[in-house]
């Protein structure tokens, strides 16, 4: 019913699974991950018991391979499993019961194992295989996602679509680093659910992602003014700040803000990004340039001023 893959970024520290499938809320059962020691995917006639007990073996040391050979002999149903195990290190590992209704089957290598079941053919296994060997430049939620993109193009369940999940753990990678779940988005019922679930992580990538301090702009002069601005405009205005000097318009020029100004400044963004859910890209005296051009479409989205305003 399912095709994934459970795999380990090259330095040991995210852990995640990607998982597709005709089924409802495929990523409600198949996926489990702890940081800095394993993912595993349970699918065919899933055995939910295989996350907790696959990631406590991980935990105690054992080896991919070893938690499935574990599992899989302990379980009277192994012949209708199917199951895919990466640990902290080595080579991921994967089972595919002699039941599993076709095509079904899986593949593994150094830090990932790849598996489905009643899929098109072995080429979709190949193709996320694929991927994931050829993304290792991308961002390791990406990659995961790329992989599954792909074996979905090769043609993915043959009965067709209808949910997909990411998980990606990173030890204290969560929010606000309160937790270790960096990414974990489900889509439930969809007609294309894969493409919705690349929409839901471009989303999660603006909200969540920390800034890049390379590109962060200093909030000083003319950009510091505009920014007053636009922020009065969507009702956060800056304590202090002069009124907007274009007539007629809530956005204009202000002037630069300066000593406690600018500290009110900073006040007054952080007020907006926590009404847009983008106080993670949030730096003192200094906006992403993510966060600006949020802003500046913001701004431009707002109601037309009324005559006499």
């Amino acid at each position: 019913m399912t095709f994934s893959i459970v795999a380990r970024s090259a330095d040991g520290r995210l852990h995640g699974v990607a998982v597709a499938s005709k089924f409802l809320a495929a990523g409600a059962l198949v996926p489990a991950a702890e940081a800095e020691v394993g993912a595993v995917a349970t699918q065919a006639h899933v055995n939910l018991a295989y996350r907790q007990q696959g990631l406590a073996l991980l935990r105690s040391g054992v080896a991919a391979p070893d938690v499935v050979a574990g599992l899989v002999a302990a379980d009277p149903g192994r012949d209708d499993r199917q199951l895919g195990v990466v640990g902290a290190t080595g080579v991921g590992a994967t089972w595919t019961g002699p039941r599993c209704h076709p095509w079904a089957g899986g593949q593994a290598g150094d830090g990932w194992a790849a598996q489905g079941n009643i899929l098109a053919g072995p080429h979709v296994v190949d193709a996320v295989r694929d991927a994931w060997l050829g993304g290792a430049t991308l961002p390791f939620a990406r990659r995961l996602l790329a992989a599954l993109r792909a074996g979905d193009e090769a043609g993915g369940d043959r009965r067709g679509r209808q949910s997909a999940g990411l998980l990606v753990v990173e030890r204290r990678g969560g929010y606000a680093g309160t937790g270790d779940e960096l990414v974990d988005l489900r889509v439930d019922d969809h007609p294309d659910p894969t493409a919705e679930l690349g929409r839901l992580l471009d989303i999660h990538t603006m909200l969540f992602d920390r800034p890049d301090p390379a590109t962060l702009l200093d909030l000083a002069g003319p950009l510091a003014g505009e920014v007053a601005a636009l922020l009065a405009a969507a009702g956060h205005p800056v304590a202090g700040a002069p009124a907007p000097v274009t007539a007629g318009h809530p956005v204009g020029a202000v002037a630069a803000p300066a000593g406690p100004v600018a500290v009110a400044l900073d006040e007054a963004l952080a007020a907006w990004a926590g009404w847009e859910n983008l106080e993670e890209r949030l730096v003192p005296e200094r906006i992403d340039p993510l966060v600006l051009e949020h802003l500046r479409r913001s701004a431009v989205h707002l109601p037309a001023p009324r005559a006499g305003d």
